[in-house]
């Protein structure tokens, strides 16, 4: 039950959302869970017990550990200062152990299910390389949806009461209702425990209001999922899927292609969750903003899958970054080496696992270590190059705010996005690189002139409505980054010009969207991660 098929919008949905207005406001809470637990069922069934082990698991982790600090309260109490520090000390490791054992526990789960065998086949090639005869027996598993993004939440939920950012409720029904709410499930945003727990709690009455910004945002997001990104996809299925038959600019057009496929999809499902969100009153955080207006690559990540940026910055970045490693570090280059290559050190040591894990967290292939290093590296050189780059515009007195500088700066940004979406679609990290050398074999222009690209799948028909779409979101997306139209958007133009633009999208996705007899459901990417 995708979030963009109709049983979903037409059926599950509207049924959740009366369901929960009808009920008593003290009792919505349980009647959300269980909306939020059947749709889990739905689509996974029995694996719904991984989810509420989970939640259980990590409600009384959170619970231990505040217990922990009530005993050393206790303990303490009467004490000198001297006598208290030393105690403190103690229960403070305990916490820290607690926190631990937490964490190891919802990863152990994660990397047994997710990279159980991507571990073997790795072992037993190397095994069969040193001629061993030796070797590890694979196993199938039924993968719970959703669970790298339940867990990412569950980890930072215990490790925000560990560092007192937030209290922990006692009843288990809140935790549960921040890990399992049914329109982000599947696909995130990733949110933190402080930014939705309490409304998704509280019980709040629908309103009028929120509906109808509900509804236009879904149908936003169908625009650009089922006009756009389900077209693409039969291109990018076909060159990605025979890549040995394509070199030059084909592949290029294939690379492009996906980005964009990735960008309509992600982002028109994350309109579709955010808007079902809105609609009971819960504003779930952003997870894209205009990414492509990026003038380089840091400032693309700080713009696309916000969310999951957040997450490594304030659960991974942040930790090593202040790590004993890292202080040491510091300690050895303020001595021996200057500031340059101090930095370069530790913008290096936190980097690295951040972009390790983000590789590692889309899934169990070569191909996804590559693109976390990929990014890794360019940022790496970014910082590396930044002393020289200042020096190199302060000589010729460019003006870095030129529109030319920014729009040569976009397309340089434009170049690693697409190559790096391109090794993160190919089949393998061996594909990948055939697919990039590829590219300079040849023009391959004859390629489009003897009719390869409208054999891929789509019509002329079909180009016209996903260019027509892209030229739709590319003015959105700059009336968005200039904020032509204010915060409110469309909402403070007149009754009448707003209405146009409500009706004009909703008979595009009616007129234009891929559905219907013979159109293949194409399923959702970043559910399967």
């Amino acid at each position: 039950m995708a979030y963009h098929t109709s049983v979903y919008l037409v059926l599950f949905l509207p049924l959740s959302l009366l369901a929960y207005q009808i009920t008593p406001q003290k009792k919505r809470w349980i009647t959300l869970l269980t909306c939020n637990y059947l749709f889990f069922w739905l689509i996974s069934g029995k694996l719904v017990l991984y989810l509420i082990g989970t939640t259980l698991f990590v409600h009384y982790i959170g619970v231990w550990l505040t217990w922990t600090r009530v005993q050393c309260k206790q303990t303490v109490s009467g004490m000198t200062k001297a006598e208290s520090t030393e105690i403190r000390k103690k229960y403070k490791k305990r916490e820290k152990i607690i926190l631990e054992a937490g964490i190891t526990g919802l990863l152990s789960i994660l990397i047994y299910l997710k990279y159980y065998n991507f571990f073997v086949t790795n072992i037993n090639h190397f095994l069969s390389v040193t001629g061993s005869d030796f070797s590890l027996k694979s196993e199938t598993f039924l993968i719970p949806i959703g669970i790298s993004f339940y867990t990412l939440q569950a980890i930072g939920y215990m490790t925000d009461v560990y560092w007192k950012k937030e209290e922990v409720y006692h009843h288990p029904g809140k935790i549960a209702l921040f890990l399992s709410f049914f329109p982000q499930i599947m696909e995130g945003p990733i949110s933190l425990y402080g930014q939705t727990a309490e409304n998704l709690w509280s019980g709040n009455s629908l309103k009028s209001e929120n509906l109808a910004d509900g509804i236009i945002r879904i149908f936003w997001g169908l625009f650009k999922k089922i006009i756009i990104a389900d077209r693409l996809y039969l291109l990018v299925q076909e060159i990605f899927g025979h890549s040995e038959n394509y070199y030059g600019i084909m592949v290029v057009i294939g690379a492009i292609a996906y980005t964009v496929q990735l960008y309509m999809e992600f982002s028109g499902c994350m309109d579709i969750i955010l808007g079902s969100g809105k609609m009971f009153g819960i504003t779930l955080p952003e997870n894209f903003r205009q990414p492509f207006f990026s003038k380089n690559a840091a400032e693309f990540w700080r713009r696309w899958h916000i969310t999951l940026g957040v997450w490594f910055k304030t659960y991974v970045f942040y930790p090593v970054s202040v790590s004993a490693i890292v202080k040491k570090w510091n300690k050895f280059g303020r001595k021996h080496l200057n500031k340059y290559i101090t930095k370069l050190g530790v913008s290096a040591m936190a980097l690295f696992p951040v972009w390790l894990c983000n590789g590692l967290w889309h899934g169990a292939r070569w191909s996804y270590i590559f693109y976390g290093m990929y990014y890794f590296v360019i940022l790496m050189f970014g910082i590396a190059v930044e002393p020289l780059r200042e020096k190199i515009i302060n000589f010729f007195h460019i003006n870095e705010h030129a529109v030319w500088f920014r729009i040569l700066q976009m397309l340089k940004t434009w170049v690693i996005i697409f190559t790096g979406e391109m090794f993160f679609r190919a089949e393998s990290l061996t594909t990948g690189m055939r697919m990039f050398k590829s590219i300079f074999v040849g023009t391959g222009i004859w390629q489009i002139l003897d009719g390869k690209l409208v054999s891929c799948g789509l019509d002329v028909a079909d180009y016209g409505a996903v260019i027509g779409g892209c030229i739709v979101v590319f003015i959105v997306s700059i009336v968005k980054e200039k904020q032509l139209l204010g915060q409110n958007g469309v909402k403070q133009l007149a009754i009448a010009p707003r209405w146009v633009l409500y009706y004009g999208l909703i008979f595009a996705v009616l007129i234009f969207g891929a559905y219907g007899i013979g159109y293949q459901q194409v399923d959702m990417i970043y559910a399967g991660f």
